[in-house]
Formats: C-alpha cells, structure tokens, sequence
C-alpha cells in the first residue's frame, strides 16, 4: 500500500526501463522505429509500430516487406507517433497474444 500522501503509482514489475526491441525474445533496447500498416485492415494514414534494435532491424523491415506491410524505419526519438510497439499486442513473435504479427506469427 503506498504512504498517504503518496501521489506515485506502482509500475508493473516487467515493465522496461527503456524501450525494447519487439523481436521475440530480444530485450535489447530499441533505437529504430519501424512502421507499418495491413492495408486489408488498416486506413491508409494508419501506421501499427515496431521497435527494434540494430541487430533485429534488418530483420524485421524484411518480414513486413515480404508481406508489403511495410512503410518506412525512422529513428525511435524521431518525432510523435499515436501509437507505440512498445508493449502492443502486435510485437512480434509474440504467440500467446491475439493478433500478434501483421500475417500471424513469424519465424523465429
């Protein structure tokens, strides 16, 4: 319980310090936003995001190309986004969540 007068709200124990990359199992800290839509199911302003890491950057642009779902990779400080990957059901690799990827579950 916290201390009367305490006006600070508990955080979720797993909850990063610093953004994380969104590939499955990488807990590197993420410097790249990479942004895409499902055109089947997105207007086309919309844009779903990823985070990655230097490693897992390439990766990631490549499953969303393969699937034309991706629309471009900026720096993750660069501008405002209404939506973040952090923490979205649509991280990828990320099984036990409903919707998870923009095709269902890419390959490890």
């Amino acid at each position: 319980m916290l201390a009367s007068g305490s006006s600070e709200q508990p955080q979720p124990q797993d909850a990063p310090d610093v953004p994380e990359c969104s590939r499955k199992a990488c807990r590197a800290a993420a410097v790249w936003q990479v942004k895409w839509n499902n055109p089947k199911i997105h207007t086309p302003a919309r844009r779903k995001i990823w985070l990655a890491c230097d490693e897992h950057r390439p990766w990631l642009e490549h499953f969303l190309q393969q699937r034309l779902f991706w629309r471009s990779t900026e720096p993750l400080g660069a501008g405002s986004s209404e939506e973040s990957g952090a923490g979205s059901s649509e991280e990828p690799g990320d099984a036990d969540q409903a919707g998870s990827g923009p095709a269902g579950e890419p390959p490890s």
